[in-house]
């Protein structure tokens, strides 16, 4: 029997690590099409608020890649909403053909690859046909590949703006765009609700939002409102929607119960797998108002997080632990 390791990886040596939209999309995709298909298995997010009235949350999730066979576990811990230096996130990968850990991994730089894949995605499926205008709402950390990888994918895209208040996010956004499309124009607007109806699609990734709470009866007919566990959005935006979608309904109960009706739980047209199978649809018509949740689920964090772990192995990174002798 092989003498178990476990290779563990930091933030700052995944950071430098080169993968392409592309290659993240496709990961992602494939992990919603074999879960899709009865190969994977994600259970709900357990989320816990930290006692004695402190404003700190944690959260864990655990899954298996059908696709990879791999099982992952995730953790996340934040002190502070307001406060990005005080969050942590990491996961740990599992060899289920050998039987074997494989990795330990500051998972910062797989939720911004996995999240903004996710929201290119939705995109692509549930915009209405001959969409050409996008707004971004949001300008953390975890919003910076957005744009980017929502233009990879739909580079049809003719008008994208954004909306930001925080000075280093604002000129984050923009540079990381202009990394990937230097040619292309990208504006910063002041007045959310006017440019949300001016939009096709529009990803509200804020945290407390300094702009009012977006509603999906804002937006144009056959416009998309993709929330990207946003705090941003108003309470009542899946009740208004003509279609309405989540990643996950049982994620949904979790990270965003506050979008329940009066009488019960929140109820959706459909998860976004099945839409990914072609067993649902994105939307039932063109003029329809469209409302997705986008709650992370581990099954797109855990081939992201594979890709980039053995490109930074294959780089001869990390460090190699026994911790079973």
């Amino acid at each position: 029997m092989p003498t178990p390791e476990l290779h563990i990886l930091t933030r700052s040596e995944l950071a430098g690590l080169d993968i392409s939209p592309q290659e993240v999309i496709g990961a992602v995709r494939a992990a919603y099409a074999a879960y899709a298909e009865g190969k994977s298995r994600n259970p709900a997010k357990l989320m816990m608020p930290v006692p004695a009235g402190r404003d700190a949350v944690s959260y864990a999730m655990l899954g298996f890649d059908g696709a990879l066979e791999y099982v992952g576990f995730k953790t996340s811990y934040r002190q502070g909403t307001d406060n990005p230096d005080k969050y942590y996130t990491t996961i740990s990968l599992y060899d289920d053909t050998t039987g074997l850990p494989y990795v330990f991994m500051d998972c910062h730089r797989v939720g911004g690859s996995r999240t903004p894949a996710t929201t290119a995605l939705i995109a692509e499926e549930c915009a209405r046909p001959g969409a050409r205008s996008a707004l971004l709402i949001g300008t953390g950390r975890q919003s910076l590949n957005t744009l980017p990888y929502l233009v990879t994918r739909m580079p049809q895209l003719e008008k994208l703006r954004f909306f930001g208040t925080h000075p280093e996010g604002i000129t984050a956004t923009a540079a990381t765009f202009a990394q990937y499309f230097p040619d292309r124009k990208l504006e910063q607007i002041g007045d959310v609700p006017s440019a949300v109806a001016e939009s096709d699609i529009v990803i509200a990734a804020s945290g407390r939002a300094a702009h009012p709470p977006v509603r999906t009866s804002w937006l144009p007919p056959g416009g998309l409102l993709i929330s990207v566990s946003s705090k941003g959005v108003d309470s009542s935006a899946l009740a208004e929607a003509d279609y309405a979608l989540a990643t996950s309904e049982s994620q949904l109960g979790v990270t965003g119960s506050r979008f329940d009706s009066e009488d019960g739980a929140a109820v959706l047209d459909a998860e976004f797998p099945d839409v990914v199978a072609g067993r649902k649809p994105g939307r039932r018509s063109g003029d329809d108002r469209v409302f997705a949740f986008s709650s992370g689920m581990v099954i797109t964090d855990i081939p992201v997080a594979h890709a980039l772990a053995a490109k930074a192995i294959d780089a001869g990174l990390g460090q190699k632990v026994q911790l079973w002798t």
